[in-house]
């Protein structure tokens, strides 16, 4: 289950990162991007807490660390439907504590 976590928030960080160049650039997000990736990223979450509750105590930084990315996310998307400027130094924060959080889950995979 934690390699399917893993393989879940591989796919949504690749997604991040081209939304992000969007942001950066100051284009407008692909939706269709949007909401793929926060679900897949969002399952990644669900199965690492499920993971977790399983094998206790399980990676909790990341558990976490994934969740404050998540609720920066909630922001970020609420934003962006609402054609409302979405704030470039937010969009960086929660792609590196989301990064954070993947390393941390990695170290904690492969150890």
């Amino acid at each position: 289950m934690i390699f399917a976590s893993i393989a879940f928030f591989s796919l949504a960080a690749v997604l991040g990162m081209l939304l992000l160049s969007y942001v950066l650039r100051g284009k407008e997000t692909p939706k269709g991007v949007v909401f793929t990736h926060g679900p897949l990223a969002a399952i990644g979450v669900i199965l690492l807490i499920i993971y977790a509750f399983d094998n206790p105590p399980g990676p909790i930084e990341s558990i976490v660390l994934f969740i404050i990315a998540a609720l920066g996310g909630l922001i970020l998307v609420t934003r962006d439907l609402l054609r409302k400027p979405i704030p470039k130094w937010l969009a960086v924060t929660h792609g590196l504590v989301a990064i954070t959080g993947f390393v941390f889950l990695l170290i904690y995979a492969f150890e």
